[in-house]
């Protein structure tokens, strides 16, 4: 069960975040951001898996990747759905790449335990 009905506009916390680090940023990236997300065909836990891959192709591992699984589990994503998505990543992306990935998501776990 998703958290949320938009994984962006209705995340207070992931909006604090983007205006740390910029408030123009922030709010830019809220209101663009939020409106992909409000597109209605493919529902926020498919939106936020696809990210994940996305980070694995581009190596955005360090940020905003933690985000974007933060995101995948508040949208109700398991850790070995992400797992699978990071396995289907080794075929389509690079065996490397995934690798990292994985290392990265061991750490986002190690630091919630």
């Amino acid at each position: 069960m998703s958290k949320f009905k938009n994984a962006v506009l209705d995340d207070q916390d992931l909006q604090a975040g983007l205006s740390g680090i910029n408030p123009k940023f922030g709010d830019f990236c809220t209101r663009v951001a939020g409106e992909a997300w409000g597109l209605p065909l493919i529902d926020q836990k498919t939106k936020a898996l696809i990210l994940i891959a996305v980070d694995v192709a581009n190596q955005t591992l360090d940020v905003p990747f933690p985000a974007h699984v933060d995101m995948a589990l508040k949208q109700g994503a398991t850790k070995e759905e992400i797992e699978e998505v990071l396995l289907l990543m080794c075929v389509y992306g690079g065996f490397n790449k995934a690798a990292g990935a994985f290392a990265a998501l061991k750490a986002i776990f190690e630091t919630d335990s």
